[in-house]
């Protein structure tokens, strides 16, 4: 509620531009560089069936016409025309969204889900140098996985836009822990997502970096939540390089996942946690949510 020379946030109109100020600190100290604007963005049907049920595919490719990019996404639409309102999630690399049963629990509902896989963007491996497809394209903005992973939920809403294919008043970015870190930067990078779903995402997610927790399990052992050491050890590329300077010194973070949540407001902010999933630190995560509903009380 502060702005960086000290004068304090008492509207909304206020918090519009103080939001301004925190994309650096929050967004890219965490995450790394904003990619630009695409050069261009091109959509190729690879299946795109006349029979009710049947799942669309196209192929997107975008970034730069010197270094392009492509993936597909896979489309799961409702009986009619369009457009639809829809559900967005990166992680078809996880396979569950290929399921017709799922799918059909959305459009049953007059709902499209589609879905991509974030690995064609930047693969989902460990690895440091952070080498190939849209590291490439973008080589001189230093960023990580979460940040190429979120461009691709913008990508895919652009491509569906294009496609005159989705309701602009209602878009969802879900995805599940990675993914749903993932779809939680998109939410905020893109205003367009009328309602952010991040689920158990965690630690540089919807958890706090400041509060860990411990309990004890189903099975009666007992399990500590994620910490900013334990995920840069794992996955050092998911993030910028300046967070390596905060490890065991969370406190002296100039910000925690309540301003990443803030600049979601006033949009809907719908965050799925599984209370016994201690790794991901469901109190950490109630924390910065309690904290960040500050800011939705201003509208």
């Amino acid at each position: 509620f502060t702005f960086e020379r000290g004068r304090k946030v008492s509207t909304a109109a206020d918090w519009e531009e103080r939001r301004k100020e925190l994309y650096k600190t929050v967004v890219e100290m965490q995450y790394g560089k904003i990619p630009p604007e695409p050069e261009f963005l091109e959509i190729d049907p690879l299946c795109v069936p006349n029979t009710e049920g049947r799942m669309n595919i196209w192929k997107i490719t975008s970034g730069t016409r010197k270094h392009p990019v492509s993936f597909s996404i896979y489309a799961h639409k409702p009986a009619g025309d369009g457009p639809w309102p829809v559900v967005i999630d990166g992680d078809l690399c996880y396979g569950c969204m290929q399921n017709p049963e799922i799918a059909k629990k959305f459009t049953d509902r007059g709902i499209m889900l589609v879905a991509f896989n974030r690995c064609e963007i930047v693969p989902d491996i460990r690895n440091p140098k952070r080498t190939g497809n849209l590291y490439e394209t973008y080589a001189e903005y230093h960023f990580g996985a979460l940040m190429a992973w979120a461009w691709g939920f913008i990508r895919t809403l652009d491509a569906l836009v294009q496609l005159d294919q989705v309701d602009l008043s209602c878009v969802t970015f879900t995805g599940l822990s990675r993914g749903g870190k993932a779809a939680l930067l998109a939410g905020v990078l893109d205003e367009r997502a009328a309602i952010v779903n991040p689920e158990a995402s965690g630690c540089g997610g919807t958890g706090c970096y400041r509060i860990h927790m411990k309990a004890l399990e189903e099975d009666g052992s007992e399990k500590r939540s994620e910490t900013l050491q334990d995920i840069l050890n794992s996955f050092p590329d998911w993030f910028s390089e300046e967070m390596k300077a905060y490890v065991d010194r969370e406190q002296d973070l100039p910000f925690d996942q309540h301003y990443l949540k803030a600049l979601l407001a006033p949009r809907v902010f719908f965050d799925s946690e599984a209370l016994s999933d201690v790794w991901a630190g469901p109190v950490n995560t109630y924390m910065t949510s309690m904290a960040a509903r500050e800011i939705w009380k201003l509208y």
